[in-house]
């Protein structure tokens, strides 16, 4: 079954009792047993609740995986993945990732005695020489955010074997629709499932997807014993974002191409980060793993003052400001002080993340009207005045 078909069809019937043809919303915390232990394959909502089941076949089909696991959030998930660690156990991360991963591992888990190192992992043979007997797991981003560097999957998963260490890559900035790290060797797979596979910026969710039998079992474990789970009007919107994400991410993928050509040719702007870029530090491995580059840009100011960069983000209309990516509208942010806050300033000063970085999130507009868009904020104008022009159809 190929990807365009899984997202409408794969782990989804038609409800039997009804033929509805979209998953009902299960509204219940237990389940009627017709004696002690004998029960539809349902007890307790916190375990297990049928408008959950659906998503998760839906979503382990969608990474080529046998089982997937949802939670409340990504960072719920990434949580239960490290709970898979044990105290002086030691995680080597890549050295640009989200900074809300950065603080769960360095103030939440450090605390229980769990280490974690971010490291350089856009050469293989660099993350071989960083393991240390200590290293349980290796947590890859790729595409990072906010620099969009490209960590090579296969090979580091193929280090990783050699050693008996576990690989979790959050796949998030991607989504399953351009990139699929359970074939290249990865052990676990993380989404949060709020960005790209949600697409409409009305849910917040995450999930794992695994192959592994044992890890599978596992993972679902703490799911229930933590706790951590989304309830069904959460799956429901999940599923029905799942329907069109192959559309939504190939239009912003495609409108992305725009909009980093467009910055990387304005004389105002200095370094584009864009994968698609032919002089992008592993561009070459973005083509081979990736379907597309994604529709994630960043970029800094040739006058990379903090004050210049505000006026930029203050001075769009179309592009909201805001945290958050991969909905339907296109975002505008600032990672220092927003998603990367957390992150010391020195920290995000060694992987390029300037105090005037600049990210977007492309969406599915049209792609002159966002260029527009930007030119107006970039021109020094206000569009927050801005009054758009109805085209025809």
């Amino acid at each position: 079954m190929k990807f365009a078909t899984k997202v409408i069809h794969a782990g989804i019937e038609p409800d039997p009792s009804t033929g509805a043809i979209m998953t009902p919303i299960f509204q219940t915390s237990t389940y009627v047993q017709a004696a002690p232990g004998a029960h539809k394959g349902y007890e307790y909502a916190r375990t297990q609740n049928p408008t959950r089941s659906v998503l998760e076949k839906n979503l382990a089909a969608l990474e080529n995986g046998t089982d997937a696991i949802c939670f409340a959030s990504g960072l719920a998930a990434q949580d239960a993945v490290m709970k898979l660690l044990k105290s002086g156990d030691e995680v080597l991360a890549v050295n640009d990732l989200y900074g809300g991963s950065y603080r769960q591992m360095v103030r939440v888990w450090g605390q229980w005695g769990l280490k974690s190192r971010f490291v350089d992992m856009y050469d293989a043979s660099k993350v071989e020489r960083e393991i240390s007997p200590d290293t349980k797991l290796l947590w890859l981003e790729t595409p990072t955010n906010p620099m969009l560097n490209i960590v090579d999957i296969e090979a580091v998963c193929a280090v990783a074997k050699r050693r008996g260490i576990l690989v979790c890559v959050d796949n998030t900035f991607a989504s399953p629709y351009l990139q699929n790290p359970l074939d290249l060797g990865a052990d676990i797979v993380l989404h949060s499932a709020t960005k790209y596979i949600g697409g409409h910026s009305d849910v917040v969710h995450g999930c794992l997807v695994v192959k592994d039998a044992s890890l599978a079992e596992r993972l679902h474990f703490l799911q229930n014993a933590s706790g951590a789970v989304p309830g069904p009007q959460d799956c429901f919107l999940i599923l029905r974002g799942i329907k069109t994400l192959h559309l939504r991410v190939q239009r912003a993928c495609e409108n992305a191409a725009v909009i980093a050509e467009y910055l990387a040719a304005h004389p105002k702007v200095g370094k584009v980060y864009w994968p698609g870029f032919h002089d992008h530090r592993n561009h070459d491995i973005a083509r081979r793993q990736m379907r597309m580059f994604g529709a994630m840009v960043s970029f800094d100011l040739k006058d990379n003052t903090v004050e210049n960069a505000t006026k930029v983000l203050r001075g769009t209309h179309l592009f909201s400001l805001a945290e958050s990516l991969g909905g339907v509208e296109s975002l505008i942010g600032h990672p220092a002080s927003m998603t990367h806050a957390s992150i010391p300033r020195e920290e995000r000063l060694k992987v390029g993340l300037t105090d005037s970085l600049i990210r977007l999130s492309v969406g599915v507009e049209d792609a002159d009207d966002l260029v527009a868009d930007l030119e107006g904020a970039l021109g020094g104008g206000n569009c927050q005045n801005l009054a758009l022009e109805q085209d025809s159809f």
